[in-house]
């Protein structure tokens, strides 16, 4: 099967993954949790199954489709011979050049069929029913069929993945997070680069889980018991009237009065440690909110300076598929700033920055806004209590 799918609104999240330098392994995993329903990262962490492996040549074969794997030192047209494929076509249907360098791993669509390998393409597991495991992108699907062969008997037993095609404006984030898998699942599988970059038209293969994974059904006594409606709480016990109130206390206007004002001496300094300062000044348009908007969008005048909210250094500059500049600024305790729709960019990878320092500008053409997000690895948080 394969898939055209334009997700509504561009992720900039796809440029942390250019951070991976941190010394602890981090959750690639984005979905959020919806109230009290359970999590379902554990699953998309745990839950998928290794890529097939190919065989000499670099071909898995499916029923629906064969891909390659490139191998290291290969190009399109080394690919393209070893395989007995034409170059120009591999060339045409991924959207590269024959003399691009591929990536160990990488995954090549091909076009047409060439001979299967020893044991036939992959079959799917007995009792396996791929209709309905894919069913929710099916109906997005496009219109074209994919022509499947009969199957045959192999010794790889596996499910057949979903084969997305990159479009315009895509990240691998928006396409891990558009099929409920993980970014590193969806980089292992493909061969990604280290910093998760996809082009336009490239094929990517979306991880599946292993043969016969069932999903946990929800279970409500996971979820705090909630009262009926109606039901009400509990009036409480009214102070007797019979009882006498308490003697009143006066205060002689000569003592003086402790203020409970706190002392901005000491505690101004410690916010200021603690939090961080607005890139731009301004209106904000879109709040953050979990799963749905990863930071908070902040109206500005194109050409504004964007500011480092705190001190840090600059982990990673890259582009989405529209060449829109993102910087990603690492600070300590494990935090990430990110910056996009910007411009005009007055650092590089690896500088240090001061907080309130000149990272670049808002973009002239497109929203007149800066979109910023605060990571506590690469967990999305709400940048407001950050923000002083």
């Amino acid at each position: 099967m394969t898939f055209h799918i334009r997700p509504g609104l561009l992720v900039v999240s796809t440029a942390l993954m250019a951070v991976t330098a941190c010394s602890e392994p981090i959750d690639l995993d984005f979905r959020g949790a919806f109230g009290n329903a359970p999590s379902t990262a554990a699953a998309a962490r745990n839950a998928v199954s290794d890529r097939p492996e190919p065989d000499a040549r670099g071909i898995i074969s499916y029923p629906g489709y064969q891909v390659a794997v490139a191998q290291r030192g290969d190009n399109l047209a080394s690919l393209a011979a070893r395989i007995g494929a034409d170059p120009q076509a591999l060339a045409r249907y991924n959207g590269i050049q024959t003399g691009d360098p591929l990536r160990d791993g990488e995954i090549i669509a091909l076009p047409g069929r060439v001979s299967e390998p020893a044991g036939g393409p992959i079959h799917a597991p007995a009792g396996v029913d791929i209709t309905t495991l894919a069913d929710g992108a099916i109906r997005k699907a496009d219109a074209n069929k994919v022509e499947t062969t009969t199957l045959a008997p192999s010794s790889q037993v596996g499910i057949q993945p979903i084969r997305h095609r990159v479009e315009r404006g895509e990240t691998a984030f928006t396409i891990a997070r558009l099929y409920n898998v993980s970014i590193r699942s969806l980089a292992e599988w493909n061969g990604l680069g280290s910093d998760f970059s996809v082009r336009e038209g490239q094929y990517l293969l979306i991880p599946v889980a292993p043969p016969g994974e069932q999903v946990k059904p929800f279970d409500s006594a996971e979820v705090q018991a909630v009262e009926p409606p109606g039901a009400g709480s509990l009036t409480p016990t009214p102070p007797s009237a019979s009882k006498p109130l308490p003697a009143e206390k006066t205060v002689p206007k000569s003592t003086p009065v402790k203020s409970s004002a706190p002392n901005l001496g000491t505690t101004q300094t410690v916010a200021s440690n603690s939090r961080m300062a607005y890139p731009v000044r301004g209106d904000i348009i879109r709040e953050y909110a979990k799963g749905k908007n990863d930071g908070i969008d902040i109206a500005a005048n194109p050409g504004t300076a964007v500011k480092a909210a705190a001190n840090g250094v600059v982990a990673a500059i890259t582009e989405d598929t529209n060449g829109i500049p993102i910087i990603v600024v690492k600070h300590p305790n494990n935090l990430l700033t990110v910056y996009s729709n910007i411009g005009n960019l007055a650092v590089k990878k690896g500088d240090s920055v001061k907080r309130g320092q000149k990272l670049a500008e808002i973009r002239r053409s497109g929203t007149a806004a800066l979109h910023f997000e605060v990571r506590e690895g690469f967990d999305s948080v709400d940048p407001i209590p950050y923000l002083g």
